[in-house]
């Protein structure tokens, strides 16, 4: 169960890695054309989206992401809290 979590909680952080450059990306449009930048709108949009939709920009200030990240950081910590709750 150790490993699932550490594992789980790998990739999360990975992820949430991936989100803020993805992020970052957007203040240079030259590197979200290269095949980095494609990867990354890949993998990131579809998460993004739904957050998007619910969470409109503020001006010229896009605050989805950060709400994203924090509910992907929540999970994980429910998920944590389930596992050790369990066992």
């Amino acid at each position: 169960m150790a490993i699932v979590l550490s594992l789980l909680s790998l990739g999360v952080q990975i992820y949430t890695y991936a989100l803020i450059a993805y992020i970052l990306m957007s203040w240079v449009p030259s590197i979200q054309h290269s095949s980095f930048g494609r990867f990354l709108s890949r993998i990131c949009e579809p998460y993004l989206q739904p957050f998007r939709k619910i969470i409109p920009p503020l001006g010229m200030i896009d605050i989805s992401p950060i709400v994203a990240i924090f509910v992907l950081r929540l999970a994980m910590n429910g998920i944590y809290y389930l596992a050790y709750t369990i066992i």
